[in-house]
């Protein structure tokens, strides 16, 4: 699996941009954010229990990811159009306010190193990225378990800030200082 320093990998893939079928998706690339933070982050799979909750809240909070210039993209191994079909068929997914990538050839999750071998589906991985390509964050939860989007986003305000950020801390805070 990539971790902290590694590039993130050159990827093109199908995001899925809206639940109008005229008009729902466009090719999207690890270059198509330039300058900015990514927030990527990946689920299972389509029309499940867990990962609609982990999707909405992404949703719902990432006004607070672009006010801090970073780009949440979702993903799975599903289709284009499964991932239509989902925010079509559920209530929390119909506007979500960012792409959810097709990695349906599995190419950007095996180059992560974040299939589960088994079932052969992406696991509950976020990567937070700096706007140079690089990873800075890495997390995986078990297929069972959701993460908690809050916690990115503080992750996400520390790496920004810089300095030694102690457990707990959150943006404003001081920030430890060396002895």
């Amino acid at each position: 699996m990539l971790t902290i320093g590694h590039r993130f990998p050159e990827f093109k893939l199908t995001g899925v941009i809206s639940s109008d079928a005229s008009n729902f998706k466009k090719e999207i690339t690890n270059t198509s954010y330039k300058g900015k933070w990514l927030v990527v982050f990946a689920w299972p799979k389509d029309f499940t229990f867990v990962c609609p909750t982990e999707i909405a809240t992404f949703g719902k909070l990432n006004k607070e990811f672009e006010s801090r210039n970073a780009q949440v993209l979702g993903m799975s191994t599903d289709s284009d159009y499964v991932h239509l079909a989902w925010r079509q068929n559920h209530k929390d997914l119909k506007d979500l306010p960012f792409p959810m990538l097709s990695d349906i050839k599995h190419e950007l999750s095996h180059a992560l190193g974040i299939l589960h071998e088994q079932a052969g589906v992406c696991l509950r991985a976020t990567f937070i990225v700096d706007p140079e390509g690089v990873i800075r964050h890495v997390s995986v939860n078990d297929l069972s378990v959701g993460r908690n989007v809050e916690e990115t986003l503080r992750i996400l305000d520390g790496l920004q800030n810089g300095g030694l950020i102690q457990c707990g801390w959150k943006k404003g805070d001081a920030t430890l200082k060396a002895a």
